[in-house]
C-alpha cells in the first residue's frame, strides 16, 4: 500500500531533491507539492526525465490551515527556520496526526520530537510521528566524532566548508557566485545553530567554524579531536569501521575524502585519520552532499523508519556492506 507524502516549501534545492526521491520510491507517492512561486505549474514539467510524478500534479500554495485538507500520510516541511510551528499547529488544530518531518532547526532542541540521524539515533525511535531532520553540517560532524566520544579530552574543533547551495535560494552574499568567485567566506564563527545542535546531541562541546566556497553542492568538515589517552592509527580506524559496519550510507576511508567526489551522492565519507606524534590528537575529515545525506536523503530515511520500511529503501546508489 502506497503512502502519500506532501512537501511544503518545494521551490528550494532540498525540495527539488525530495521530489526526485519520493517520486522514485516504490512505496511513496506525492500527495501535494507547495510553492508560491510555481503555483499552477505542472510538477513534472520541472523534472523532465524523472519517473513517478503524476502528470496531473501541479504546484499549490495552500495556507497552513488548508494543509490538513490534503489528507497526506506524511508531510515534509522544507521551510526556513522559524516557519514550521504554524504548519504543525494546523495539523494539531485539525486533530490530524500525519508523520511530520521538519527540515529546519525549529525542533532540533525539542525533546518531544525524535531527532532523526538514523546511524546514531535509531535506537531512540519508538514510533514518534514528529521527526526533526538534523542539519547538514551537524550530520557530518556527529558521524565524524561519535566513534571517539568516550576518548575525548576537551572541546572538538570543526572547520567546515560548504557549497553555496547550503545558503538557500534567498539572495545573500553567501550564495552570490560573483562574490564567492576565488573566495572563501567565513560566517557565524561562534554560536552557529549546528554548533549548538551537535554539542547538545553528543553531550560534548563542539566548536564549529563554517565557511562558504564557490562550488554549488557538497560540504567537508575537518575535525580536531583532543584525546584523553594515546592512540595508534589502526586502533582509531578499527573503531570507525566497527561503529559503521553495515551502514550503507557511511563509508570509512583510509585517505581523506574529497568534496568534489561526494556531490550527487547519498552517503557520508569519513577518512584522513591523522594522529599527532604523541597519539593524543586526532584529525578526521568527513564529506557529504549537503542537499542529500545532509537533508533530503536523510528525510527519506526518516520517512522509511516511520512507516516500517528498510531505512534505505528508495535511496539510489546504496552500497551494501560485503
Amino acid at each position: 500500500m502506497s503512502r502519500s507524502v506532501g512537501i511544503v516549501g518545494a521551490r528550494g534545492y532540498v525540495g527539488a531533491e525530495l521530489i526526485r526521491l519520493i517520486a522514485g520510491h516504490p512505496d511513496f507517492e506525492l500527495a501535494f507539492v507547495s510553492s508560491r512561486e510555481l503555483v499552477g505549474h505542472r510538477v513534472a514539467d520541472q523534472f523532465e526525465g524523472v519517473v513517478g510524478i503524476d502528470p496531473g500534479l501541479r504546484y499549490v500554495s495552500p495556507s497552513n490551515d488548508e494543509l490538513p485538507n490534503f489528507g497526506a500520510d506524511a508531510v515534509v516541511l522544507a521551510l526556513p527556520n522559524g516557519k514550521a510551528a504554524s504548519a504543525v499547529a494546523a495539523f494539531d488544530a485539525a486533530g490530524m496526526d500525519p508523520v511530520i518531518v521538519d527540515l529546519s532547526a525549529d525542533y532540533r532542541f525539542d525533546d518531544a520530537w525524535y531527532y532523526g540521524l538514523p546511524e546514531l539515533t535509531r535506537a531512540k525511535y519508538a514510533g514518534q510521528r514528529r521527526i526533526s531532520n538534523p542539519g547538514c553540517y551537524a550530520t557530518a560532524m556527529q558521524l565524524a566524532v561519535a566513534p571517539m566520544l568516550d576518548a575525548l579530552a576537551g572541546p572538538v574543533q570543526c572547520f567546515g566548508v560548504s557549497g553555496y547551495s547550503g545558503a538557500g535560494t534567498s539572495p545573500s552574499d553567501k550564495n552570490d557566485p560573483d562574490k564567492l568567485r576565488d573566495n572563501l567566506m567565513p560566517y557565524a564563527l561562534t554560536n552557529h545553530v549546528h554548533e549548538r545542535e551537535v554539542t547538545r546531541q553528543l553531550g560534548h562541546e563542539v566548536q564549529f567554524l563554517p565557511h562558504v566556497a564557490p562550488h554549488f553542492r557538497g560540504l567537508t568538515i575537518t575535525a580536531n579531536l583532543p584525546l584523553s589517552t594515546a592512540f595508534e592509527r589502526d586502533a582509531v580506524m578499527a573503531r570507525y569501521r566497527e561503529r559503521y559496519a553495515g551502514e550503507p550510507l557511511v563509508d570509512v576511508l583510509d585517505d581523506a575524502p574529497w568534496v568534489s567526489r561526494i556531490a550527487g551522492r547519498h552517503h557520508v565519507e569519513i577518512g584522513g585519520f591523522t594522529l599527532s606524534p604523541d597519539g593524543r590528537r586526532l584529525i578526521v575529515v568527513a564529506t557529504e552532499d549537503n542537499l542529500l545525506k545532509g537533508a533530503a536523503t536523510q528525510a527519506l530515511q526518516n520517512l522509511n523508519l516511520a512507516f516500517g520500511f528498510d531505512e534505505n529503501r528508495g535511496v539510489p546508489q546504496v552500497r551494501h556492506a560485503a
